[in-house]
């Protein structure tokens, strides 16, 4: 047993007190229980790497459970990409794969036996009145004139229920516990349901649906979870999770501990499934997987890895308290993962043509560039230097500010790999646009060679040859919400959308970007991490979406 590989946080205090005291036996057994109705967004990768990442720490193993009890809003194609998702942040549930509809069978066996021993009974009100009749936070519940019915009436009822005699409505299936609770969950909580809906597993099997509260516990521990971790919004479900275990000691292997933790709050971010679901049916986006989308398919689309959301995830800890996390934290480290692996490539975003006026016309000069600066062991690739290039519009200014050491008239740069350059005159078109810059370069000062760098200039800009580079489609992503707090009450959070969430343009790449395969990445040299785009991108035409600047630049 390894628990020394995350920081310390304190479900691990009570794992490690659980382990002390041997209550679980060293066991350790944890699950994570998505809703089959949408797709998993990066609050629920929090959640996934602790839960999958505390059963690999102590030797344990996790469970893939579907909480499919909800066929109304449920679908297979949820089903698959969660999996999918899960296995692409790196971790794997072997064997242990369930559903919730894998126990309608023993849920509806308890459920009976609920209402055999005086635990339970079928209520005929409307959900209107349930509700008015349940009280209060300062006002206790008032009983429900169907709480006092038999055993033998609420079995037959029960059962009826379940035959499909009843239209949906007509009646629930309530637990009976205290009415006055203070705790409002207690109240006797409706646990059965009726609806005549397919459902993808079990078919038209069943007309009668377990609610959550009901399912969950029961299905933890019929699955012998030891640690049921679940966020803060589930602590005043917690003594209705314990008071069904409890009426079931004798029918269940065991009563796991459930505890809750945080859950993510991340700026310019939704959380919120509905929410989500609006903006892909309304067309806001272009589906679950839309690079703006904050879901796992959406953010590995946009170009993050793995490793970056598992960092994420370690550095935000694991707390009881409530916090915000800014979005810089996510894409720092994003940044940190890529600025290791990724290959370095000259892509021009907004191009304005350069001739430099003393290069022979005919002439092809090789330069050679690194793959990555910092591991030499990566090699180095070509770049040709011809009499035209292209170079990026915001590198050049007629009349400097303040400051600005690239390209201006008059004035010396060096071409990034090449020589040192001086801008001699400009070219405009009839609407006063720059059309070409020209220049001359200094023969002597090829960046490498032997007193290249004798003569110093502060400018450094990078380019391509305009009769090498290719232009492609460059997709600039940037976060969906222009507001950090758009997922609150008092907002409508579709007013928040920013405008400027995706552009695209044609920009031009080197050679080498060409055969690119879907979700290579790649820092193309000062503008930022691109991604070849999973969907769309092919060998040969590849599509390259922004995953995230050099730096944070939000704020400006």
């Amino acid at each position: 047993m390894n628990t020394s590989s995350t920081p310390t946080h304190f479900i691990k205090n009570i794992i490690d007190e659980d382990n002390r005291s041997r209550k679980w036996n060293g066991r350790v057994e944890t699950r994570f229980p998505p809703e089959p109705n949408g797709y998993l967004h990066i609050g629920h990768a929090k959640s996934i790497c602790l839960n999958f990442g505390l059963a690999i720490e102590y030797d344990g193993v996790c469970h893939l459970r579907f909480d499919d009890t909800n066929p109304e809003k449920e679908a297979q194609e949820y089903v698959e990409a969660i999996m999918e998702s899960i296995r692409w942040l790196g971790f794997d549930w072997g064997e242990h794969l369930y559903h919730a509809s894998d126990y309608f069978d023993k849920l509806y066996e308890f459920a009976e036996y609920l209402i055999q021993q005086g635990k339970a009974y079928v209520e005929s009100l409307p959900s209107e009145e349930i509700r008015r009749l349940r009280g209060t936070l300062t006002e206790p519940g008032i009983n429900s004139p169907y709480r006092g019915r038999s055993v033998t009436e609420n079995i037959d009822l029960f059962q009826r229920m379940r035959a499909g005699e009843f239209p949906d409505g007509a009646h629930v299936l309530r637990a009976k516990i205290d009415m006055a609770s203070p705790n409002i969950n207690l109240r006797d909580p409706v646990i059965y349901r009726i609806r005549h809906v397919h459902h993808q597993r079990t078919g038209n099997r069943w007309c009668i649906y377990p609610m959550y509260d009901f399912t969950h516990c029961i299905s933890d521990a019929l699955e012998r979870i030891t640690h049921s971790l679940c966020t803060l919004e589930f602590e005043d479900h917690r003594p209705l999770y314990d008071w069904v275990l409890d009426q079931l000691t004798d029918k269940v292997p065991c009563h796991p501990q459930q505890i809750e933790f945080a859950r993510l709050n991340l700026t310019y971010s939704i959380m919120s499934k509905r929410k989500m679901i609006d903006l892909v049916e309304n067309g806001l986006v272009s589906g679950w997987d839309d690079p703006r989308m904050n879901t796992l398919a959406g953010l590995r689309r946009r170009g993050y890895t793995p490793s970056a959301i598992r960092l994420f995830a370690e550095r935000i800890g694991i707390s009881k308290a409530d916090s915000w996390i800014d979005m810089t934290l996510l894409e720092d480290c994003l940044r940190e993962d890529l600025n290791e692996r990724a290959l370095r490539r000259v892509a021009i975003l907004d191009p304005v043509r350069l001739v430099i006026d003393n290069f022979p016309e005919i002439l092809e000069e090789s330069c050679r560039a690194p793959n990555h600066p910092q591991k030499p062991e990566l090699g180095e690739r070509t770049l040709f230097l011809t009499k035209e290039l292209y170079i990026e519009r915001e590198d050049f200014m007629e009349i400097p500010s303040k400051g600005f050491f690239r390209l201006t008239p008059g004035k010396e740069v060096r071409l990034r790999y090449g020589y040192i350059i001086k801008c001699t005159d400009v070219v405009h078109n009839e609407k006063g646009e720059i059309k070409s810059i020209h220049c001359v370069y200094d023969p002597n000062t090829k960046s490498g060679t032997t007193g290249a760098d004798s003569r110093k200039v502060k400018g450094n800009i990078h380019w391509l040859s305009a009769k090498h580079a290719h232009p492609v489609q460059i997709r600039l992503y940037d976060r969906l919400f222009s507001d950090p707090h758009p997922d609150t009450e008092q907002k409508d959070y579709k007013k928040t959308l920013n405008p400027y969430s995706k552009q695209i343009i044609t920009g031009f790449v080197e050679p080498a970007l060409l055969d690119t395969l879907p979700e290579q990445c790649f820092q193309f040299e000062r503008n930022g991490y691109f991604v070849a785009d999973r969907i769309e991108s092919t060998p040969g035409k590849p599509i390259f979406n922004r995953a995230v600047s050099l730096r944070n630049t939000w704020a400006k």
